[in-house]
């Protein structure tokens, strides 16, 4: 087997993984994970040839990009003290904590580079949490904390790693320049990720066509990654504040294909590189296992402290931080999205596992540093890597469900409902005041305004159907009735109409462009 075939079959487990984990109750990631494992024990599997520096650039833009889809700038700003409190601010203690016992339990391991160890492995996997925490049916509120945390915590977690490694590098550390150099990383990745997002919502008004606008949305998150770090900014910063500024001001309500297509087609790229992602790690396991090197037991037990420092600091964090962002979540008029019960807390502990961000940070630690001598530790570094990634990975992404489960926490339904059926209001309001101003300009018929009427109603009822008195909503139900068997007859007559234009394809003479052309329009015509 060379490298493509094993990338097909990767991208072959991202598609099927998917299915099999929704039937066993088990998430994508974790399944691709182990799948990544079992390649890796084979002998005529290839060892994976990509460099360092490319695992990040590649995977980790438009996993970001995707992530930031589901979500806004202001679900963001509302909600940005319980994420920096219950996130962003973790990776600095987990650092720390990691730091310190790391530094004390392997012999002759520098503190800098005992950093860049905590700083690795601190950040939990956006991909990953959120991954788990949609198939589990978690409520919405510790979903984006989750995501929040998974995002901003990348961020966070890259520049100190850079910070670490440099100092490991050159031999020296002065805290006001990595101070100053966090903030100027931070800053130039915000005005990149600004000025690239104004431009190519620019540029998708210019483009104009469906096919070319999702195009440009592939290469964007590429573009705001290279452009940042070559500006020695955060890639990853700048990735998120494009996205959150497209998803804020690069829709158009009215353009329904683009929105429909492009939602497609980032759900195909996200499963294919989710995939993609997780197998690497796993087939990467064996370089860590190569650095074991006959120290088995000394190196797993080296491991086995920092994996406990990982994941006890995160339950001893969280609970102190939930009760302070419940205090001063009482005295808001506003809804923070925030952990409301103890079982919570405990799911959102156990939900922090670690992923790519991790595998790539722990390969690109340099080999040599300035003097030219070895890295100090870096074998040590990658093992204990690994090791973490995999025990929370694997262990935690396989036995979170049963935990959700026992402790009961599910997603506020009701809340939902309420919500969708506001929604389903303001849309049926919205569509009656556009009536009453066409009618104020054009005379209608007493018949057609009425029938407007009704599918203005109907607007909202398709929606939320909790939103009509009894006897408005067994008026729908007959509606709906009538409407279905329309739809079924009307269905039929354009399978009928587009299986005898595909078949003009094949008659001799035929121009494929104009048949394409025609299916294309009875293929728009049918969603209609």
């Amino acid at each position: 087997m060379d490298q493509l075939a094993l990338l097909f079959v990767l991208l072959l487990g991202a598609v099927v993984s998917v299915p099999v984990g929704d039937r066993f109750g088990l998430p994508a990631p974790v399944l691709m994970t182990l799948l990544g494992i079992v390649l890796a024990l084979l002998d005529f599997v290839p060892n994976v040839e990509i460099s360092p520096d490319l695992i990040l650039p590649l995977l980790l833009p438009p996993l970001l990009y995707a992530a930031v889809r589901r979500t806004s700038w202001r679900q963001f700003a509302a909600n940005v003290r319980p994420i920096f409190l219950l996130a962003v601010a973790l990776v600095f203690v987990t650092t720390l904590c990691v730091a310190v016992v790391a530094n004390a339990i392997v012999p002759g391991l520098p503190i800098a580079a005992a950093v860049a160890l905590g700083a690795l492995v601190a950040p939990p996997d956006p991909v990953a949490a959120t991954a788990v925490a949609g198939q589990l049916g978690l409520p919405r509120r510790l979903v984006s904390i989750l995501e929040g945390e998974g995002l901003f915590n990348d961020v966070t977690a890259i520049v100190l790693y850079h910070v670490a490694i440099a100092a490991v590098v050159s031999g020296s550390f002065h805290l006001g320049e990595a101070a100053l150099e966090l903030v100027l990383s931070a800053v130039v990745a915000v005005v990149m990720g600004v000025a690239l997002g104004w431009g190519a919502n620019k540029l998708m008004d210019l483009l104009g066509d469906a096919t070319l606008q999702i195009g440009l949305t592939l290469l964007v998150p590429y573009a705001s990654y290279v452009l940042a770090e070559e500006l020695h900014g955060s890639g990853v910063l700048a990735v998120l504040t494009t996205a959150l500024f497209l998803a804020e001001y690069g829709t158009d309500a009215d353009d329904v294909l683009t929105r429909l297509a492009g939602h497609t087609f980032w759900d195909i790229v996200d499963t294919l590189v989710t995939g993609v992602a997780f197998g690497l790690i796993g087939l990467e396991l064996h370089n860590a296992v190569r650095t074991a090197s006959g120290r088995w037991g000394e190196m797993l037990g080296w491991a086995a402290a920092i994996v406990g420092v990982v994941v006890l600091v995160r339950l001893v964090w969280l609970l102190p931080a939930t009760w302070v962002a419940k205090r001063l979540h009482a005295k808001q008029d506003y809804d923070e999205e925030i952990p409301m019960s103890w079982r919570e807390t405990v799911v959102m502990w156990w939900s922090g596992m670690r992923g790519v961000a991790s595998v790539a940070l722990a390969l690109a630690v340099p080999l040599k540093i300035d003097d030219g001598s070895a890295f100090p530790d870096r074998d040590e570094i990658v093992f204990i890597a690994f090791g973490v990634i995999m025990a929370t990975l694997v262990l935690q992404g396989l036995t979170l469900p049963w935990l959700v489960k026992r402790l009961g926490v599910e997603a506020d339904t009701e809340r939902e409902k309420e919500f969708e059926k506001t929604l389903a209001i303001r849309a049926a309001k919205a569509a009656k005041r556009r009536l009453k101003e066409i009618e104020e300009v054009e005379e209608l018929p007493e018949e057609l305004s009425e029938q407007m009427l009704r599918r203005a109603f109907d607007i909202g009822v398709r929606i939320s159907p909790d939103m009509g008195d009894e006897e408005r909503r067994e008026a729908h139900q007959q509606r709906v009735k009538r409407l279905k068997r329309v739809r079924r007859i009307q269905g039929e007559m354009m399978s009928a109409a587009r299986h005898e234009v595909l078949a003009a394809r094949s008659e001799p003479g035929a121009d494929p462009e104009v048949v394409d052309r025609v299916l294309r329009h009875l293929d728009v015509r049918s969603l209609r």
